[in-house]
């Protein structure tokens, strides 16, 4: 089986794997160390609910769409909370490093392995380009960087993540728990700072906040229902690294015990600092003073007046856009290696180095990012637009197969063929089900809004092709390497 997955049950012989109960095993998760500790995946959980999206795109979006803006966060923050949750299941199921793609392959065969794992390529690839453009657009609020093209500061950021990616997952887990406290404690401290400006009506840029920033500015939609639809789909991005705590529960020694944990307390980290954050971002300022240009925190701080702060509080957004380029780094190399191990991905992103890296994959997302820097060269203005774009299709694809894997497990274990854990996906299949319809209605919005995302949706049948191109180029290799491994 190509798959190599439970055959029928009439097909089962008394000494076979499927019939004694003996787990699936996915040949990539071999190899790796277990270096991440609880606090380890506890703080990637927080920093991938935390990133570049809601840092850098809530300006634009809150710009665009004004206080509704927030009710965006929390229809996406559900449905994010239900796709993590699910792959929080099938990782108490079978933890891998290869994640979504390992299950895939499971339930679902090589060829959706190779299509969940390279639609998660493609959603890594275009946010490590939005990642390095932020980046460099946080740098040129410094004077000393002004001058300095935005190229050749997208350069530098994806050089320096890169060499620190590469040492090893131990390295990798310090850097993303002390990113994550410091994007946390930022957001602590203005949403401190928020509260007490709005309780105590203190001017901020000679505005005074309250609940008269929302009503004198139109109200909660003050352009309409309309925008704040549209905006969905740049949501669905803030939210891309959700399930990012999945692929490194397969470098954890004790992931029946820290998933759960770490999964569950999502939900109210998006909304406390997400919903939170745009809510009070609503009242100290009308919706019109931000802009796409400019992290809106960057924007309170600058009003503010106080020296310093605008400044600190860049360097932890340029901070969160780096966090995001070392994570999508890191799971791209893992994902890469488990296709690259079933056939369906260049060799050399097998391949792995002293500190049990995977290498080949990670230097092969940052070879796109190098595409990104000459995207910077070429267009700076549109860059992170378009991009964007790109990534969020790569998001709905990524996941729309995660809920698949969830759909296909539920259904595989009420035919008995496969045991659910206790920590499970609630309302089973119906949140499976109402889940890949939304994320159906995201992808329709984006074409419905014209622009840059109907020119992306427009994109689909090229990517379609590609990847059946890409299929007929490996499905040899891919069998032949099926038939050499064990069937469970």
């Amino acid at each position: 089986m190509s798959d190599r997955t439970m055959p029928a049950a009439d097909t089962l012989s008394p000494g076979s794997p499927a019939a004694t109960g003996a787990p699936h095993i996915d040949a990539g998760d071999a190899g790796y160390s277990k270096d991440l500790k609880s606090r380890h995946i506890n703080m990637i959980a927080i920093g991938g609910a935390i990133g570049t999206g809601l840092f850098l795109g809530a300006g634009g979006r809150l710009a665009g769409a004004g206080p509704s803006l927030a009710i965006a966060y929390a229809v996406c923050g559900v449905f994010a909370f239900f796709v993590v949750r699910a792959l929080g299941e099938l990782v108490l199921y079978r933890p891998s490093s290869g994640a979504f793609v390992s299950y895939a392959r499971e339930f679902m065969g090589e060829k959706g392995a190779y299509t969940a794992g390279w639609l998660y390529f493609l959603n890594w690839s275009t946010t490590a380009v939005a990642d390095i453009t932020a980046a460099a657009t946080y740098a040129h609020f410094w004077a000393m960087f002004s001058d300095v093209p935005q190229w050749i500061l997208a350069l530098i950021a994806l050089a320096v993540v890169l060499t620190a990616n590469l040492i090893s997952v131990k390295y990798f887990g310090e850097m993303e728990f002390w990113f994550a406290i410091i994007k946390v404690a930022a957001l602590v401290i203005f949403m401190c700072v928020g509260i007490f400006l709005v309780v105590t009506q203190a001017e901020v840029g000679g505005h005074t906040p309250g609940l008269a920033t929302i009503t004198d500015s139109g109200g909660i939609f003050p352009t309409g229902m309309l925008p704040m639809l549209m905006v969905v789909q740049g949501v669905v991005f803030a939210y891309a690294s959700v399930e990012l705590c999945g692929v490194a529960a397969g470098e954890t020694k004790n992931p029946e015990k820290i998933m759960p944990k770490a999964i569950n307390s999502i939900m109210w980290r998006v909304g406390l600092f997400y919903v939170g954050s745009v809510v009070l971002l609503a009242l100290l300022l009308p919706y019109t003073s931000y802009s796409a240009d400019q992290s809106p925190f960057v924007t309170v701080f600058d009003k503010l007046g106080i020296p310093g702060t605008a400044g600190i509080m860049n360097l932890v957004v340029l901070t969160a856009a780096l966090s995001s380029l070392n994570s999508g780094l890191y799971s791209t190399g893992r994902i890469l290696r488990s296709m690259a191990m079933a056939g369906s991905a260049p060799k050399f992103t097998a391949r792995m180095n002293k500190g049990q890296v995977p290498y080949g994959g990670i230097l092969l997302t940052a070879a796109f990012g190098v595409l990104g820097v000459g995207l910077n060269y070429v267009m700076p203005g549109e860059a992170f637009e378009i991009v964007l774009n790109l990534a969020s299709i790569g998001i709905l694809g990524t996941w729309g197969m995660i809920m698949l894997c969830s759909l296909l497990f539920w259904t595989r274990s009420k035919e008995g063929k496969v045991a659910r854990p206790s920590y499970r996906l609630p309302w089973a299949p119906y949140t499976q089900i109402v889940t890949l319809v939304f994320l159906a209605s995201v992808l329709g919005l984006m074409w419905w809004g014209g622009g840059v995302g109907r020119t992306t949706v427009n994109c689909l049948p090229l990517i379609a092709a590609l990847l059946v191109g890409g299929w007929f180029a490996v499905r040899k290799r891919v069998g032949v390497l099926a038939a050499a491994q064990p069937r469970d």
